[in-house]
């Protein structure tokens, strides 16, 4: 028997399992993250353990950023280029020639109607 997954109903269904995979990842692994301006290297973190961060990158010496350089907020994905508290750029919106993020949000969202 096939099952008939279409619609706003199918996407709502997935867009609530990613927001709790999403959550679970970030119990297990970090709330915020860090990145290296240089090669993309990217590091998850708890509150508790910023001060423990690196200041270069494991993998190429470049420079970690976890905060927003124009106003100190923090960070929670690995592919932000632009902060959300308050616009300023986070870091260069490409990598290695490549668009980290797809133009526009990038987040899929429930269809309506």
């Amino acid at each position: 028997m096939r099952r008939a997954h279409q619609g706003a109903e199918y996407a709502f269904g997935v867009g609530k399992a990613a927001d709790w995979l999403r959550e679970e990842r970030r119990k297990t692994l970090g709330d915020w993250v860090a990145v290296c301006l240089a090669c993309g290297f990217a590091q998850r973190y708890f509150d508790e353990w910023e001060n423990e961060l690196p200041d270069a990158c494991p993998q190429c010496a470049g420079e970690m950023r976890s905060r927003c350089p124009a106003c100190g907020s923090r960070f929670s994905s690995a592919f932000a280029v632009d902060c959300e508290a308050c616009g300023g750029s986070l870091r260069s919106p490409t990598l290695y020639g490549v668009p980290i993020r797809k133009t526009g949000s990038g987040r899929r969202s429930p269809r309506s109607g």
